[in-house]
């Protein structure tokens, strides 16, 4: 990557990262304080309208980031680059970071393989368990299809990790390392902007949920140290490997997952299994988020790119 020789000043960065992150949430209530336009009249149109505001937020901050950063050289793929969008290395940032968060979740996976043998006993096993099995294989295609058109699907799977990922991932990582933080730094300071941008849920719990005042707390609270935890995960996903895609997917398999299964009345299992997931996720996350396993060269730097060396 080539730069010019200046720098972006500490506060700079930190300017832009909050200007990006509360652009990210007030956007989202443009339609109808700034546009005035009328209340949606479906869900199905309140989320497309969010969706919208989302993109152009997203495209927003790539734009305003990539004018920030002393980049020299504008050809598409370094440009691309910097916010971690590659091909090489392109299954390796997928299915690595993604082994590396199943763990987490071992305990879920354990339950659900635990529900799936019950069901099976239940079913009688043998030929009606195989037809149970066929039955569910035909109905694969409709199932697809019907997720296709589930609105909060795409919300939780696509829109939400895809915008999120790419502002507060892609966009304020190389900016907090361009001004000189540390990784570490930047690792639990991204996260900290990212669970302030999900403070609108306390808005949606308590006046569109009619949740009380203790209950939408409690949950926006929960909501909130999860989504800490993970941004640092993610952030450190996205540092480590350089790909866009390690952090997007790891995004994705939570969404889908939830929050994980740390135990189930009467299976033990299920409680020996998360342990199990989280040792196994602690003695591997270095390793399986070596940097030139990701990258052909580092720069001698430990972030990809050479980032740490801009300044």
């Amino acid at each position: 990557m080539s730069v010019d020789g200046e720098s972006i000043s500490m506060p700079v960065a930190v300017v832009a990262c909050v200007a990006m992150a509360i652009f990210y949430v007030l956007i989202l209530y443009a339609p109808t304080v700034i546009l005035r336009l009328p209340e949606a009249s479906s869900f199905s149109d309140f989320i497309i309208r969010r969706f919208i505001c989302a993109a152009i937020s997203t495209v927003a901050s790539l734009i305003f980031t990539a004018s920030l950063l002393p980049i020299k050289a504008w050809e598409a793929s370094y440009v691309l680059g910097v916010f971690g969008i590659r091909r090489d290395h392109l299954w390796q940032g997928v299915l690595y970071p993604l082994l590396l968060t199943s763990l987490v979740y071992a305990g879920s996976l354990v339950l659900k393989l635990l529900l799936l043998l019950k069901s099976w006993k239940e079913d009688g096993g043998g030929c009606s368990s195989f037809n149970n099995i066929k039955s569910f294989v035909q109905t694969i295609p409709a199932w697809i299809l019907t997720g296709a058109s589930n609105i909060s699907l795409w919300r939780n799977l696509v829109v939400a990790p895809l915008t999120e990922e790419l502002v507060f991932r892609a966009c304020m990582i190389p900016l907090l390392l361009c001004a000189g933080f540390r990784i570490y730094s930047a690792i639990f300071l991204c996260p900290i902007l990212f669970s302030l941008a999900h403070l609108n849920h306390f808005r949606e719990m308590y006046i569109r949920h009619n949740r009380s005042y203790l209950k939408a707390s409690l949950i926006v609270g929960l909501q909130l140290g999860y989504t800490v935890v993970f941004g640092a995960y993610a952030s450190f996903l996205f540092i480590r490997t350089g790909h866009l895609a390690a952090p997007l997917f790891a995004h994705v398999f939570c969404n889908y997952m939830g929050l994980p299964a740390l135990y189930a009345r009467g299976k033990g299992l299920v409680s020996a299994a998360f342990l199990f997931g989280v040792v196994g996720f602690v003695l591997l996350l270095f390793p399986l988020t070596k940097p030139l396993m990701y990258n052909d060269r580092t720069n001698d730097c430990p972030c990809w790119l050479g980032y740490c060396l801009w300044n």
